[in-house]
């Protein structure tokens, strides 16, 4: 079948609740390993279904905010997922107090149930309203961000949409696309200050219902982060800092030369090249093909998993109006299938999108036939690893959609891959300013988030009022939809950037690590999934110094000449 294929069923809520019921009660019960596993395995597919119908709404609803069925179906969802956790956390507890618990663990592994452990520190019943009301102002944030209508070269367009101007040749051009993106958020400023407002205060209330000191522990925990905590991401940063930033501030200078300005400012900063930057030379359908191509030159895995891909058209890439901003892969459990969201504009972030998201997909597309739900993917920092991954394994095949700009493609990712950290770790310390300090009103926020990204990206300087008073923070949707996630991206481009070096020095090798990570799916930690790909450990002091080292040799000893 095709996605437009894939039939939308709502689930029965009371039909799942005496579901489940009959589970917990076999699994409180029973003392025979077979029956418990049965129970536990049938309960596992009503699991994968309701999933599967999840995603389908969540898609269906971002490819058209304006789809009246499908917003209904959404807001069916932001009410019930909170009353289906609720069946889930009656579940974990039953399973972690079961006479079998020993004998089950040696039969799915041991991190299926320290996961568990983790997700009921997450949920008591008295949380549901709450969640549900979490959920309504996350969709109420998204529904913000899709209604934007951004009057610009004589046409009406969304965020995404906006991006190529953002990177024009034409430094007044890029100054009013600026101008014109943060005229939107200022007209609305209120409605998102509200939102978030809400969003951290409720968070608040909900750590403190549940026992945490905050919401940073539980933000934690919800991510299922069982082996680090947030004195080693702090110590983490603290390298971004001390050992990164200085490599980046080079990076920006060089490019302030290259493109012959005496001052960069912000809007400065999407323009790698006074030629403009380069740009896949053909349409969205010309680089599908060419993806085709060059996934069946990768390797057999690659090959087979593009052609189910575009056989089952499991990618929606283009930019239209109601669609959501943004790009993400996902996954329908029934169907065993990656789905590809994302929204192209012409830039060379279109191919970032097929090599990118594709990593994601790729990588569960590879564990697909794990049947419990937890091991299809695993914590959000190791996702990203094969996101980020893939986009360098793709490196030799960039001729066939950048041609004679291939060269120029290849330094503005390896560069632009390094200055997105201090980006990255800017939105983490914020978060933690933030959720450490609940009680702050909007304008506190706004100067935290201002004194931070001075702090890690002092090269940005603001001519525009609203961005320069903090108010950049408010596009970036990790920050309201998924607290914490942000940082994840930083810490899988540490790890991406150790296989751009291996393979570089031995391809085969370095498949073989990385299919075999994308391989184990969620099976195991964050930690124990570096050492299945033979990657340093991003938290471990001198990582991030000698990874760095070998990346600016390169850029080092690029020729310059053919950076124009």
């Amino acid at each position: 079948m095709k996605f437009s294929e894939y039939q939308y069923i709502r689930p029965d809520m009371k039909e799942i609740e005496k579901q489940f019921l009959e589970t917990i009660s076999i699994v409180e019960k029973t003392t025979d390993l077979e029956e418990a596993s049965l129970a536990f395995e049938a309960i596992n597919k009503v699991r994968r279904t309701f999933s599967t119908m999840e995603s389908l709404v969540y898609v269906r609803h971002s490819i058209n905010t304006n789809d009246e069925f499908y917003e209904s179906e959404q807001s069916f969802f932001d009410e019930n997922l909170p009353i289906y956790e609720s069946y889930v956390n009656k579940l974990s507890i039953a399973l972690v107090n079961c006479p079998l618990i020993k004998q089950l663990e040696a039969k799915y592994g041991k991190k299926l149930f320290d996961s568990i452990r983790t997700s009921l520190k997450t949920f008591k019943p008295e949380i549901i309203e709450d969640l549900q009301e979490e959920n309504k102002l996350v969709t109420k944030y998204d529904k913000l961000i899709a209604s934007a209508k951004i009057e610009f070269d004589g046409k009406i367009n969304n965020l995404a949409q906006m991006t190529p101007y953002l990177s024009s040749p034409e430094r007044r051009i890029r100054k009013d696309a600026e101008t014109a993106v943060f005229r939107f958020f200022e007209e609305h400023v209120q409605e998102f200050d509200t939102i978030y407002d809400s969003l951290v205060k409720l968070r608040d209330m909900i750590a403190k219902k549940l026992g945490f000191a905050n919401y940073i522990p539980l933000g934690y925990a919800r991510l299922d982060r069982s082996d680090y905590n947030d004195q080693m991401v702090a110590n983490y940063r603290k390298q971004v800092y001390e050992d990164l930033v200085p490599i980046v501030k080079e990076i920006i200078e060089d490019k302030r030369k290259r493109l012959q300005l005496d001052e960069l400012k912000s809007y400065d900063l999407g323009l790698n090249f006074l030629s403009g930057n380069p740009k896949p030379k053909g349409n969205r359908q010309w680089q599908v093909d060419q993806a085709k191509k060059m996934y069946h030159e990768m390797s057999k895995e690659t090959g087979e998993f593009i052609d189910f891909m575009i056989d089952h058209e499991l990618m929606d890439l283009d930019a239209k109006p109601g669609k959501r901003g943004g790009g993400y892969c996902t996954y329908f459990n029934d169907f065993k299938s990656p789905f590809i969201f994302a929204n192209f504009n012409g830039t060379s972030g279109d191919v970032d999108v097929l090599t990118h998201e594709a990593g994601h997909a790729f990588q569960v597309y590879s564990s697909r036939d794990f049947t419990i739900p937890e091991y299809l993917w695993p914590t959000l920092e190791a996702c990203e690893i094969h996101s980020m991954s893939m986009e360098f394994f793709a490196w030799p095949w960039m001729e066939y959609f950048f041609k004679e700009d291939t060269d120029k493609y290849k330094y503005s990712h390896l560069a632009s891959s390094i200055t997105f950290i201090p980006y990255g770790v800017t939105v983490d310390e914020f978060q933690h300013a933030v959720y450490e300090n609940p009680q702050w009103t909007p304008k506190q926020r706004k100067r935290a988030w201002r004194e931070i990204e001075k702090k890690y990206m002092p090269y940005k300087v603001y001519e525009n009022k609203f961005a320069d008073e903090g108010n950049f923070w408010l596009r970036q949707g990790h920050i309201f939809q998924s607290p914490f996630y942000y940082i994840d991206y930083t810490l899988a481009q540490v790890c991406a950037h150790q296989f751009w070096i291996k393979n570089r020095k031995n391809h085969q090798q370095a498949w073989a690590d990385y299919y075999r990570l994308c391989r184990a799916g969620g099976s195991k930690t964050f930690i124990e999934l570096l050492k299945v790909a033979n990657l340093d450990n991003p938290f471990i002091d001198g990582t991030i110094k000698k990874t760095v080292k070998e990346l600016k040799a390169w850029l080092d000893a690029f020729d310059k000449t053919k950076l124009v």
